[in-house]
């Protein structure tokens, strides 16, 4: 555990993460615990690196005394053969989004899933869970995947641009929740007589903006989450509002992997609401211009 005068150097590794939140985010809440820390982003569009450089990213952070790095896109999964060690969390859903480093040894973690139910619960309390389509099966839509199950889904219904991925996830997680998981083809198939939708691919970020799907497949009875932070009001989220559908925006999962994350860091106990609350204000501070969230 760190105490107040420690010196911490954290980073995230991923593409297209300059306006991430995350710097902003560790940085004050470290401040609050009176710690000093450093968080710097390894944009790899900026470097013009690939997941293929992660072993030489992890050896420099070992080497410049990083005590842990954020993974996001395109790289939760990338980075798992690189590591010494697996959380459960982590190896259930096949991603990481959080290494600790302790003693030179690269321990992988996954907040993205305790962050989606942290956000969902308080975002969509008591949302019906008895058919759920989650578009995405890559490191967030894997992590998010084992979170609604374990929060009681009847069915998932799994939908990627990548079927083999899709049906491989299916596969992974039925043998953990026999029986209630599905890959489907398309979205207008897995969203027949389902009660929500989780949104969990890169559309949405400056690359890609757009839906994700048809609008009109949207109906009232339908809830809505999104993962994309900035804007924290997308296209997906603008479509489903003028459905009357229920909604969660990004920035709740955001703030609850952020919480995780900054635990598993330091030791420290994070407070929950004064994140979020800078979180938002963060946001309402930012230029216009969509990115992706951790």
């Amino acid at each position: 555990m760190n105490t107040p005068g420690d010196k911490l150097l954290l980073g995230l590794i991923g593409a297209g993460i300059q306006r991430s939140l995350s710097p902003a985010l560790h940085e004050e809440e470290a401040r609050r615990h009176g710690l000093r820390l450093h968080y710097p982003l390894i944009d790899l569009d900026l470097c013009g690196a690939t997941p293929g450089q992660l072993p030489t990213l992890l050896a420099a952070a070992r080497m410049m005394g990083f005590a842990g790095l954020n993974i996001t896109y395109p790289c939760k999964q990338a980075v798992i053969p690189l590591l010494d060690e697996l959380s459960p969390q982590a190896q259930a859903m096949g991603a990481v989004n959080t290494v600790v480093v302790r003693g030179g040894r690269l321990l992988g973690h996954n907040t993205d899933g305790s962050g989606w139910t942290w956000g969902f619960r308080r975002a969509l309390p008591g949302a019906d869970l008895g058919c759920v389509v989650l578009l995405g099966a890559g490191g967030a839509g894997s992590a998010i995947a084992e979170a609604v199950l374990s929060l009681g889904a009847a069915q998932l219904r799994l939908v990627d641009t990548d079927a083999a991925r899709a049906q491989a996830l299916a596969e992974a997680l039925n043998l953990r929740y026999p029986f209630r998981v599905s890959a489907h083809g398309d979205a207008a198939q897995a969203l027949q007589g389902a009660s929500g939708l989780i949104h969990a691919t890169p559309t949405g970020m400056a690359k890609l903006p757009g839906l994700p799907l048809a609008a009109e497949l949207l109906q009232p009875s339908l809830w809505v989450s999104e993962v994309v932070y900035v804007p924290l009001e997308t296209e997906l989220l603008k479509a489903a509002r003028a459905r009357a559908c229920a909604t969660m925006d990004g920035g709740h999962m955001a703030v609850g992997q952020a919480v995780g994350a900054f635990e598993l860091f330091t030791g420290l106990k994070a407070d929950a609401a004064r994140l979020e609350q800078h979180f938002r204000r963060l946001l309402r501070l930012a230029p216009p211009d969509p990115d992706r969230s951790t």
